[in-house]
């Protein structure tokens, strides 16, 4: 009798009804590869929470099935949780230069090691029972990649996060042509970034931000100051062309800022003279008409160089009148309060603002829904995943998928934790596995829990009284009058 194949499991540990913390497992019988391993920044009422990373206890039971740890690309919320959980699986990682390059100084900051393979577009990576092709893909970072992955029972395409741009500031175009003779060869199932499937059209090309960038730059009379992503290198390779071309020095600003600028600019990602840069305790030295400053804080967050400027805390800069504050960046979902906090004390302190709102200074790296139907057109695919993006978005992305004629019972949204068994014929939802999110808070991981957060809660919204006595230990009488402090409510 012929043997019954078994199920391919896709399992995903992160980055489903949410922007962040992307992890999935793909898994069949004694081999698992696990695709991104990213961090969440915490919601309003995560009170003194850093970050929130995958419950990875699945792959720490399973440890001895794991092949490896392969990465998309290297933004944080696709790499950001690797130091806190490469440790206790003890695999190898497989990335693009830049993308190991960032990954190796997050290590480096841990002081973890781990072991770094790079892979390039084209590459094919044989990991137990699973062949893995990496596919070149257009992201607002560099060294994007989607991943065409043989199994058992099929082809599975993950596409990571993609846009479709024709004309990128690197010149390479994404891989269509191999998404397309994949789709002829009979593509199994396709996970797909669902970031922007509520947005009709396509995704506008990098090289539009360059262009607005030399508009408003033509026009400034003082100091320009842009707020952008630092992992966004092709935005920083935008800005220093364009203040090379209008006689601007360029000063860096906040720690990430300046650990990635450096980084690719040591790898080649950035082509920047050296005598372009200046200290940012030179500043002084150079007119306002002849400098510009580029800084963290696009996403309003709290230490960052741009909300300290706003706040007036920076030690080095203010915010002044003249100034033409650049936001180059979407809020994340969560984030817009603290965005819309800036601006408004960037116009207080006499600042002129551009964000997306009011121009052309940033694209998504995210594709539309014209975008997402073609890759569905050239895959083919017989079961259509979502994944990447808030449940409204994964929503959007299988109307779209029902539309182009994948049946709705092969179509399956996928919930973190849920595994999605896959055969030649048929997918099913199967049982769950242990999920959800980490609290990084400080040094510590995972000990600040749901108790903790909601006594935290409590202390912020009720306050906080305390009653300090005195007590003889002989007679057990009070030996003075209490003191009682009161904090976050009125005592009377």
């Amino acid at each position: 009798m012929k043997k019954q194949r078994s199920s391919l499991k896709i399992i995903p540990l992160g980055g489903i009804g949410e922007v962040g913390k992307n992890m999935t497992v793909i898994e069949y019988e004694n081999d698992i590869i696990v695709i991104d391993s990213g961090l969440l920044f915490p919601r309003e009422d995560m009170l003194g929470v850093d970050y929130v990373i995958p419950d990875t206890t699945y792959l720490e039971k399973n440890k001895d099935k794991v092949r490896a740890l392969i990465i998309t690309h290297g933004h944080e919320d696709h790499i950001g949780a690797i130091p806190y959980i490469i440790d206790k699986l003890n695999v190898p990682i497989y990335g693009t230069k830049l993308t190991l390059a960032l990954i190796e100084a997050k290590l480096e900051e841990y002081n973890v090691r781990c072991e770094l393979n790079n892979i390039e577009a084209g590459s094919k990576i044989k990991f137990g029972c699973f062949g893995v092709e990496a596919i070149k893909v257009s992201h607002s970072i560099d060294g994007a990649l989607g991943f065409a992955i043989t199994t058992p029972v099929g082809l599975i395409v993950h596409t990571g996060d993609f846009k479709i741009d024709y004309t990128p500031i690197d010149g390479k175009i994404m891989d269509l042509n191999r998404l397309g003779e994949l789709g002829n060869k009979g593509v199994l199932a396709l996970l797909s970034d669902s970031t922007n499937a509520e947005n009709p059209g396509f995704t506008c090309s990098e090289k539009i931000v360059g262009e607005t960038f030399d508009s408003f730059f033509k026009l400034a009379t003082g100091r320009i100051i842009v707020a952008t992503f630092a992992s966004n290198v092709y935005r920083l390779q935008q800005v220093a062309d364009a203040a090379k071309t209008y006689n601007r020095k360029v000063c860096l600003v906040g720690r990430s800022m300046l650990k990635i600028a450096n980084i690719a600019q040591n790898l080649g990602y950035l082509d920047i003279d050296d005598d372009l840069f200046v200290s940012v305790d030179d500043i002084h030295k150079i007119p306002d008409k002849q400098l510009l400053i580029l800084t963290t804080g696009s996403q309003g967050e709290t230490m960052s160089g741009l909300v300290r400027m706003a706040a007036g805390e920076h030690p080095k800069i203010m915010i002044k009148k003249g100034d033409m504050v650049i936001i180059s960046s979407t809020p994340i979902p969560g984030n817009e309060r603290y965005v819309s906090d800036v601006i408004n004390m960037l116009y207080r302190k006499g600042a002129l603002v551009l964000n997306e709102s009011r121009a052309d200074v940033h694209v998504s790296g995210h594709a539309c829904q014209e975008e997402l139907k073609l890759i569905i057109a050239l895959t083919k695919p017989k079961f259509f995943i979502p994944v990447h993006g808030e449940y409204r978005h994964l929503f959007s992305h299988a109307a779209i998928a029902k539309k182009l004629g994948i049946p709705e019972k092969n179509i399956f949204i996928p919930e973190i934790g849920k595994v999605i068994e896959i055969n030649r014929k048929f997918a099913t939802l199967g049982a769950s596995v242990p999920s959800g999110g980490v609290l990084i808070d400080g040094l510590g991981i995972g000990d600040v829990g749901n108790a903790v957060l909601r006594d935290r809660r409590v202390l912020s919204q009720d306050g906080l009284l305390i009653v300090i006595a005195t007590v003889s230990k002989e007679t057990g009488q009070l030996v003075s009058s209490p003191e009682i402090i009161s904090r976050g409510f009125v005592y009377t």
